[in-house]
């Protein structure tokens, strides 16, 4: 998968945070649909030119937003979206 994402290192925001504002962007916006595989943390990294783990920072981030989830050794993918759930409190 062809990326758009571009880091720059001379903003304040850091790298991980402009990996995660970006995905999170495309995935919103649909470019990234869901049940899409994202890159792996090694394409990314390598192809903007950062370490692994800031890329783990932002798959991380997005997948505590519950934006992506881990499907174990084949990747991440974008989640469908569904209305998130409330607190769990049921009143009869």
């Amino acid at each position: 998968m062809k990326t758009n994402i571009r880091v720059n290192r001379k903003k304040p925001e850091s790298l991980t945070s402009q990996i995660r504002e970006q995905l999170s962007t495309l995935i919103e916006s649909g470019t990234l649909a869901a049940g899409s595989f994202l890159p792996s943390e090694r394409e990314l990294a390598n192809s903007l030119k950062v370490a692994r783990n800031v890329v783990r920072g932002a798959y991380e981030q997005l997948m505590e937003a519950g934006s992506i989830q881990s499907e174990g050794r084949k990747g991440r993918t974008v989640r469908t979206k569904s209305r998130k759930k409330s607190g769990g409190s049921k009143k009869k």
